[in-house]
């Protein structure tokens, strides 16, 4: 399903695409990208920066190690997460394996707060998430935004980015706009205005 992991590239990555900062899954999604002459990044190519990535969107706490059998994990559900989004996109059935992968991750851990006794606080609701299950929580909110996105009203919006070869994907934010930075909007806009010379010339 996801391509095996590529060098990372931080310096190459991109700004986060419009409705980012609404849906993480969005920016998870857009963690690998393919860029011009050749070039790609993959924030998830290796435990450290997989683990950078969690942290910055506050999805575990600086205590947890990663280890290579996470960040693959983490690339396995993104392929899911993209294979579900190109669906919606393209207006197709979702691959079953994907949804099934999605729904694994949702169902993985507890998804309600839990009921402890503190001697301290005595009875108080808790989100259980011991360290050596962080990871299944980082990837069942990831899955339940995923999910959220793709039943909400914001599905409609979502799009892809409209610059090739970039493969990111976005929210569409006004009008028909569909690049996911100013500079793949530019790399388009490029690309238009060279071909209507090349179709004047001839």
């Amino acid at each position: 399903m996801e391509k095996p992991a590529v060098a990372n590239h931080p310096h190459a990555a991109l700004p986060p695409a419009p409705g980012a900062d609404r849906h993480h899954c969005l920016d998870f999604a857009d963690t690998a990208a393919t860029l011009p002459a050749g070039q790609s990044y993959d924030m998830l190519a290796a435990p450290d920066s997989a683990m950078r990535w969690l942290a910055t969107h506050d999805l575990t706490t600086p205590d947890v190690q990663l280890y290579e059998v996470c960040a693959q994990r983490m690339r396995t559900l993104r392929g899911h997460v993209r294979a579900l989004f190109a669906a919606r996109v393209e207006g197709v059935a979702p691959p079953e394996e994907s949804l099934r992968a999605v729904n694994q991750a949702l169902t993985a851990v507890p998804s309600a707060p839990l009921l402890a006794w503190d001697g301290a606080q005595g009875l108080r609701r808790v989100q259980a998430h011991p360290t050596d299950q962080a990871v299944n929580h980082a990837l069942a909110t990831i899955a339940a935004d995923a999910a959220d996105l793709l039943t909400g009203p914001d599905a409609d919006l979502l799009a892809a980015c409209g610059s090739a070869p970039c493969d990111r994907f976005l929210l569409r934010t006004h009008g028909r706009r569909h690049w996911c930075s100013t500079r793949c909007g530019d790399r388009a806009r490029a690309a238009r205005a060279y071909a209507r010379r090349n179709d004047t010339s001839e």
